[in-house]
């Protein structure tokens, strides 16, 4: 993953921040944001006309990452394996939001167009793949944290081997069997 940061100022705030210095996440936020908006374009890249974009993605984790004082994170791939599960948090949240809305969840009808047709397609494949990605964690919790690096924070094989502390072999089995499993479940 190509950044605009500095790996060495990023590990610098992590560990000013696992030592106490509450500043050095808001520090390491500012840093990391343009990295952030990038990963949140590419998850919501093709969902054209939702409420939630890159901006408001970003915002959302970053505000989950703030609430989350007492984590202590070993490095910048750490972190990043963090977010990742903070953006599909954020994600899967907003789209058990809008399948809610469109069942009727005491809102006033709003009238259908193509537009939000698709949102709410999407909104339904986003929630039926967290469903996949569940049953696949509690069957090999490796298999999720692989998928949730290298698809939700787009790390490379050596970050997300970083990040989870497996070799960049079992990086990629995991990877091929994570994608295997979830094809077949979600063509169901």
């Amino acid at each position: 993953m190509s950044t605009t940061e500095d790996p060495g100022q990023v590990t610098q705030l992590l560990h000013a921040h696992r030592d106490g210095d509450q500043a050095a996440l808001h520090h390491l936020l500012e840093l990391v944001y343009p990295q952030l908006r990038k990963i949140a374009g590419r998850q919501l890249a093709g969902n054209s006309g939702q409420t939630l974009d890159t901006v408001g993605l970003v915002n959302e984790v970053y505000l989950k990452l703030v609430d989350d004082r007492d984590r202590n994170y070993a490095n910048r791939a750490h972190f990043f394996a963090v977010t990742a599960r903070a953006m599909r948090q954020v994600i899967i949240d907003y789209a058990r939001k809008r399948t809610a809305k469109k069942r009727g969840s005491g809102e006033a009808a709003l009238p259908l167009d193509e537009e939000r047709v698709a949102v709410e397609r999407e909104a339904e494949n986003l929630i039926a793949l967290n469903e996949a990605l569940e049953r696949l964690g509690q069957n090999d919790e490796r298999l999720l944290r692989v998928v949730e690096c290298r698809f939700f924070a787009g790390l490379t094989t050596d970050e997300t081997a970083e990040a989870l502390d497996m070799s960049n072999r079992t990086v990629e089995r995991c990877w091929r069997e994570a994608k295997d499993k979830l094809r077949k479940v979600l063509s169901r």
